[in-house]
């Protein structure tokens, strides 16, 4: 059995509750009201912890990559979106309070150093690193620094890259998510059955991160083991952003985090046993070898 990893007051593995992150990802589209409405909503669906993200936007892309026209609601090209989208210090301050106040866990994917300075400064109860960063050898090693539990997303990623990226972080502290890296994934393409196999794997802790669109996959995904889901929250599925499309509204998350408590309770210690409650209709329906 996988070592349990503290993640503020849960323990996530083998045993324990799932642990459901609501992802507002780049959802809150630069607007802290949004932000504190997703909060909210994350809280009221009874979530453990609501993830953001945090870039360096100069740092995370190139020139040519920004000027890029784009038209968005905040100007004209590609670099006035990624600018538009991003928190700055002050208003990750708020988040913080405002977390704090309704007594929710909050992290951060930081996808450069300089980011992951920001969110130090709060002190998460853990670190996200996106599938994107699971090649960025110094990104990993700069997140070790600072000794917290990693939660680290796989998608489009080989078996060689994943054994890469662990033998870089060590397995202390570490927990992955099987994860398919698009927006929204087909059903035939997300490979739930990966998770019981990364598992046995790596042996350590083993979630997964949703892109899909409905809710049955990603509770299927704890009956096959996973300790941890992820899933992108939204306000309205039909607000512009490009990830929204394969988000969770509130009323559907309260739904996927009461089918999934539902599922783990339901799937017992897997010994045979008759029920005391089971014994009167034994003895009403059962006609011989009472």
């Amino acid at each position: 059995m996988a070592k349990k990893i503290q993640i503020g007051k849960f323990f996530v593995g083998d045993g324990e509750s799932c642990f459901v992150v609501a992802d507002a990802g780049i959802n809150h589209n630069g607007d802290p009201n949004i932000a504190r409405k997703l909060i909210q909503a994350a809280v009221l669906s009874g979530c453990n912890a609501i993830k953001f993200q945090k870039r360096t936007i100069d740092v995370v892309y190139t020139k040519d990559e920004l000027a890029k026209p784009r038209e968005n609601p905040f100007g004209t090209t590609n670099g006035d979106l990624k600018r538009g989208l991003e928190f700055s210090t002050q208003q990750y301050q708020e988040i913080d309070r405002y977390c704090r106040e309704h007594d929710i866990l909050w992290f951060a994917s930081c996808w450069d150093e300089g980011s992951v300075d920001v969110i130090e400064q709060f002190k998460p109860c853990c670190y996200k690193i996106a599938s994107a960063s699971l090649t960025d050898d110094n990104l990993l090693r700069y997140h070790r620094k600072f000794k917290r539990p990693i939660i680290l997303s796989t998608g489009m990623s080989t078996l060689k890259q994943i054994d890469h990226a662990v033998d870089i972080l060590g397995k202390e502290d570490l927990i992955l998510l099987h994860c398919t890296s698009t927006y929204p994934s087909k059903p035939e393409e997300l490979n739930l059955s990966a998770i019981p196999e990364l598992k046995k794997r790596y042996g350590i802790p083993v979630g997964y991160s949703g892109h899909e669109v409905g809710l049955a996959t990603s509770v299927a995904a704890v009956a096959l083991g996973a300790c941890a889901v992820e899933r992108h929250i939204t306000l309205d599925r039909a607000m512009w952003g490009s990830d929204q499309a394969a988000s969770v509204e509130p009323h559907g998350f309260a739904r996927l985090v009461r089918d999934l408590r539902s599922v783990e309770v339901g799937l017992g210690d897997g010994r045979k046993r008759v029920y005391d409650s089971e014994m009167p209709i034994m003895k009403k329906l059962r006609r011989v070898g009472l």
